[in-house]
């Protein structure tokens, strides 16, 4: 099979722009990139007639010369009429299961994560978890599929793990078909799949599932604005290091995983700023906060009864607060709202109660804003005005004699 075409460049095999689909090299060897964006190489070639595919391993891991390299092994085995698959399988260790494939999977994948939080939910929609004595304290939503081998998982084994919930819990359901389509993609990146991904959204599971947006998609259950000034004289009252968490989410409109996973190091007490490195943002990017005066406040106290590295420290040595304290401290509280829905009744106040521009409220969530083009020249963060927009929403929230505080910009 003689190679011709265009061939792939390392630019173009990094590019995250390339779009789903199958990306050639020439001589059998392509690019596949699923629909979730995770990539790995195919070998393909033509038996009396018949088309057959083999994975060679995913992508970076298996970078384009190791993929050429091995895509030739396979060429010159078709033309001494070898079969690369049955020799692969011959020299294999034996086929996992599912859950065997999924706990690779996340083991290959743990230095990618953004946070400890990323990774449980990951283990607790794939995995089956055991205690130390080997008993089963909890099932994932794949219970069945776990134990089945990854060659036998079709549609329907697919479809039984995804319809209990998909319409209920639809958000979870959407984030576990991604994941179970990473799992089989990984296998047949490993060779232990061939064909088609029977968790593949557009042209398979979109044809038998509802779309998502044809569902009710769930939103964070947030306190109205007005609402907020009261609730958190509730939570400076508790005593508690979930109640200082809390607070300090809501003064400064974090996201909650930020707060909890939040060091020392990050913490600049003189200049009175938080800088949340990329690795921790949904953004991919470094977040610089302006501390308010309270909040400032929340953390010298801290600090003087410092644990460990990390600001609001856990139960567990060397670890930070549990999301789950947080959210028993909310249901003490009577409240039936998320920590999330906080960030929501900042952005009405700032809509509905000052003068501050859209963009500066929306950079305070850390939000992207604008287009490409708009964001290469917009080389600044505002931060001093943002600094102001943070002063302003904590002197909202500091009740008066005469009530809340609501200041203009």
């Amino acid at each position: 099979m003689p190679r011709g075409g265009n061939k792939l460049t390392d630019t173009a095999a990094k590019s995250n722009a390339l779009k789903a689909g199958r990306h050639s090299d020439g001589g059998g060897l392509y690019l596949n990139v699923s629909a979730s964006g995770s990539k790995s190489w195919l070998f393909m070639w033509v038996v009396v007639g018949k088309r057959r595919e083999m994975g060679l391993g995913a992508y970076p891991t298996i970078g384009l010369a190791k993929a050429r390299k091995l895509a030739s092994e396979c060429r010159d085995a078709v033309a001494e009429g070898r079969d690369p698959i049955a020799e692969r399988k011959a020299e294999a260790p034996s086929e996992p299961t599912f859950g065997e494939c999924a706990d690779d999977l996340i083991s290959s994948m743990r230095g990618s994560w953004r946070n400890a939080k990323h990774r449980e939910q990951w283990v607790m929609t794939l995995s089956r978890k055991r205690d130390e004595d080997g008993a089963l304290v909890r099932d994932g939503y794949c219970l069945k599929l776990i134990d089945r081998k990854v060659t036998a998982i079709g549609t329907d084994d697919v479809l039984a793990a995804l319809k209990p919930i998909w319409v209920t819990k639809a958000e979870t359901a959407s984030r576990l078909r991604g994941r179970i389509e990473r799992v089989l993609d990984y296998a047949k990146a490993k060779g232990w799949r061939t064909g088609e991904n029977p968790a593949m959204w557009r042209g398979h599971l979109a044809n038998i599932l509802p779309a998502r947006q044809k569902l009710q998609r769930g939103h964070h259950a947030a306190m109205p604005y007005d609402q907020v000034p009261s609730f958190l004289e509730q939570v400076k009252g508790a005593e508690a290091m979930a109640a200082r968490c809390l607070e300090f989410t809501i003064l400064t409109a974090a996201r909650s995983g930020e707060a909890l996973s939040a060091t020392w190091s990050e913490i600049d007490l003189d200049k009175a700023l938080w800088t949340i490195p990329a690795a921790r943002m949904k953004a991919g990017r470094d977040h610089r906060v302006p501390l308010p005066a309270r909040a400032v406040e929340i953390l010298r106290d801290l600090k003087h009864a410092r644990l460990n590295e990390f600001v609001f420290p856990g139960q567990k040595k060397d670890s930070p607060l549990s999301s789950h304290a947080v959210i028993m401290l909310m249901r003490r509280l009577k409240v039936d709202v998320t920590v999330h829905g906080f960030r929501s009744a900042f952005r009405d106040w700032a809509g509905e109660e000052t003068s501050f521009p859209r963009e500066v409220a929306e950079q305070a969530l850390a939000h992207t804003v604008g287009d490409a083009t708009e964001r290469a020249y917009r080389r600044g963060d505002a931060l001093e005005k943002r600094r102001k927009l943070m002063e302003a929403w904590a002197s909202y929230l500091t009740p008066t004699a005469n009530g809340a505080v609501k200041l203009r910009a």
